[in-house]
């Protein structure tokens, strides 16, 4: 039931990331992808570009301009710098309680790897159908460092058909609510997020992108390394009225405030990187 055809994309050497941020080599060369058959030839050259965009935007994999931009958004993990993945500030208008604005600081970015220590065995075998090419992380904290709050882009091997049904299977199964299906933080020593381990965990978010092979997750608790008895899905934590303690402090707010951000920004960034050339 979990094992589903995987796609191997390639991009030319890559680089990745260290815990500063800095990129570094990776050492592998692998060949570039072909570029598929343009489309919308009616339209003219000039709306080629914006056309390929838009396919992508909606999830339109259909035709073979749809499936390479498909593919080179999986590539922006070694092509775009780290600083527009995870910018060192973002902000939140209106992503609190009650419309009330946020910002979220880095606190720093975890060296990028494969997935073996990021999430819990149940939420590992759940991806596993779409494989891991690349994880990236980063923990942030808000402006009173009273919360901590760790956002991840899961760069996966999956084709297009894979993602779609790996998200109509977390949307039908409700997995995003499953609590044996959080992902896990990270907490780098040295920082306000030093106590931020797995009995911390207050509230997340998983989304799985169908136009896209990323996957979307954040994680937050307090900062003050206070265990949680009954973790939240921000879904249910930010529901008017919703009375428990993770609800009670916002932190579904923040985990999906901040995932939500980051998820945006990675779109707008993917958008130019696909369009083809007029």
């Amino acid at each position: 039931m979990l094992d589903a055809p995987r796609a191997h994309f390639a991009f030319g050497e890559p680089e990745g990331y260290d815990e500063h941020g800095r990129a570094r080599a990776l050492g592998v060369r692998v060949r570039p992808r072909t570029a598929a058959v343009a489309a919308c030839v009616v339209l003219g050259l000039g709306l080629i570009g914006g056309a390929v965009t838009g396919s992508w935007l909606t999830g339109d994999s259909g035709d073979g301009g749809a499936a390479t931009a498909f593919a080179t958004a999986g590539g922006l993990w070694h092509n775009v710098p780290v600083d527009q993945l995870f910018p060192p500030t973002v902000r939140g208008d209106g992503a609190g309680p009650g419309g009330a604005d946020r910002t979220w600081t880095r606190v720093a970015v975890a060296p990028d790897g494969d997935c073996a220590d990021a999430f819990d065995p149940q939420l590992r075998k759940a991806l596993a159908p779409v494989g891991c090419a690349r994880l990236l992380r980063a923990t942030y904290t808000d402006a009173t460092q009273s919360y901590v709050t760790t956002v991840g882009l899961l760069f996966t091997e999956a084709d297009a058909p894979a993602m779609t049904s790996l998200a109509a299977r977390f949307k039908s199964e409700g997995l995003a609510r499953r609590t044996d299906l959080m992902p896990r933080p990270y907490a780098p020593k040295g920082t306000v997020a030093e106590h931020f381990g797995d009995r911390q965990r207050a509230s997340w978010t998983v989304s799985v992108l169908t136009e896209a092979p990323v996957v979307v997750y954040a994680v937050s608790g307090w900062a003050d390394g206070r265990t949680v008895d009954a973790p939240e899905p921000a879904a249910d934590a930010m529901r008017a009225g919703a009375t428990t303690a993770p609800a009670q402090a916002g932190l579904g707010h923040e985990a999906q405030g901040l995932a939500d951000r980051i998820e945006r920004g990675f779109r707008k960034t993917a958008a130019p990187a696909t369009e083809k050339p007029s």
